[in-house]
């Protein structure tokens, strides 16, 4: 019955993997992949815990209880958050088993290996919460720091070799390098960052597995490590960059120029843009990180409901990395019962930006940068980009001219085709609602 159950809870885990592909069946996924968890743990605590220990209970419902409030009471908008802190917390606790197995049994590769793994990814995930929740905006000044705890984690490694007992202090300077290797790292990164730390989470996990023989932490973990490392590159290759780039942060050299406009802005009303959207017959609508930080996905459902009852055909072109985690927008948007058809992504509604009336952008600015198409010289050329430049009309709401994470200018703010209506994104949507009455 044990070999059964243990079959059992890893195809709940593969098969979870497939109803992911599509937001419309994720939630079944998410529960599939809960209760093959569940699974899991109810047999781990069967074979291996006396039912009458007190403490043990009351730590394990302790830890189902804080779970079950932190994902009840946690807003959509501070999901990129949650899931860098469970990242975090499935390192700890991989890091704690190697730790305790170091402690009371013979030292071998694969426990150091999992301390050393978990001791990063905790420390690091933490970090990535601070950064996700704008509480920490270092992004230099710490890489000469960085430098000299990567040798003391060299030398202490190869110091390990010749005295066992030297692990704890490993541990702590793999907490160290964490923590600073993260410091350096952008906002606008942070997606990559997520990624890679839940693969290393799932290492870890699955080195934990070998240390105490569980076959579902090692089947679990090899799941996680292995999605997590194949997201975090298809992300590095929706910014055009590899992770050696990321993990340096930044986008390269940026020189003032980059940051430089050939004219002013043109300007414009909400008025304006709700009189240009009435007219339209095709609109696309792209969300970015604005969007989410004004917490503006209602008003963006309330626009899409009252263009559709004007007979506006409406879609939303989602670029890869757009927001603070992978699919960022897609949550935030399904949140406000956005209609999971209309969410295209990137390569797919390329081709319709052309035959698209306006293009209303809400927050966005690196990932509909032209630059990255057309000038050989700019930071971020080659990156895949949104081609909302080439709609008939483009509106863009932002609050300033302020550039995005490259740190580079935007061409797209100063088209022909292109008008700025300076604002907060929730604030600016809200003025186009009410406009409509007067147009």
């Amino acid at each position: 019955m044990t070999e059964v159950l243990i079959l059992l809870s890893a195809l709940f885990f593969v098969s979870s993997f497939k109803l992911f592909t599509k937001p419309s069946t994720a939630r079944n996924a998410n529960i599939l992949a809960a209760t093959g968890m569940l699974v899991g743990v109810a047999l781990t605590i069967y074979t291996n815990i006396e039912l009458n220990n007190l403490l043990f209970w009351s730590v394990i419902l302790g830890g189902f209880l804080v779970g079950a409030i932190l994902a009840r009471l946690i807003k959509m908008t501070e999901m990129p958050e949650l899931v860098a802190l469970f990242n975090g917390l499935g390192g700890g606790a991989s890091a704690l088993i190697a730790f305790v197995d170091l402690n009371f049994n013979e030292s071998s590769t694969i426990s150091i290996f999992s301390l050393i793994l978990g001791s990063i990814t905790i420390s690091g995930s933490f970090i990535a919460v601070l950064k996700l929740r704008n509480k920490l905006n270092i992004k230099s000044g710490y890489l000469l720091l960085v430098n000299i705890t990567s040798l003391m984690f060299l030398g202490l490694l190869v110091f390990y070799i010749f005295d066992k007992a030297s692990f704890t202090y490993l541990a702590i300077v793999a907490l160290l390098l964490g923590a600073l290797r993260v410091v350096l790292i952008g906002g606008a990164d942070m997606p990559v960052v997520v990624a890679l730390l839940n693969s290393l989470s799932g290492v870890a996990a699955m080195s934990a597995g070998f240390i105490v023989s569980n076959v579902i932490l090692i089947i679990g973990g090899s799941l996680v490590g292995a999605s997590g490392i194949i997201l975090t590159l298809l992300m590095c290759e929706s910014m055009n960059r590899n992770i050696l780039n990321v993990l340096k942060g930044g986008f390269g050299n940026v020189s003032n120029t980059d940051n430089e406009y050939s004219k002013d802005p043109v300007s414009t009303t909400p008025e304006d843009v709700a009189i240009s959207l009435s007219y339209a017959e095709k609109v696309i609508i792209v969300p970015g990180y604005g969007m989410a930080v004004a917490q503006a996905q209602s008003s963006v459902k309330d626009l899409t409901d009252m263009l559709k009852n004007m007979g506006i055909q409406v879609k939303f072109a989602i670029h890869p990395v757009a927001g603070r985690m992978p699919g960022h927008m897609n949550v935030l948007l399904a949140e406000v019962d956005i209609d999971y058809e209309d969410l295209i992504e990137m390569d797919e509604i390329n081709k319709d930006f052309s035959d698209s009336d306006v293009c209303l952008i809400v927050g966005a600015n690196d990932v509909v940068n032209p630059s990255a198409r057309n000038n050989p010289d700019s930071p971020i050329y080659g990156m895949p980009i949104l081609d909302a430049d080439k709609s008939k009309q483009v509106v863009v709401i932002k609050r300033s001219m302020s550039p995005g994470y490259a740190g580079i200018a935007n061409p797209l703010f100063v088209n022909e085709n292109t008008k700025m209506l300076f604002s907060d994104a929730k604030d600016g949507l809200n003025q186009i609602l009410n406009s409509f009455a007067q147009v």
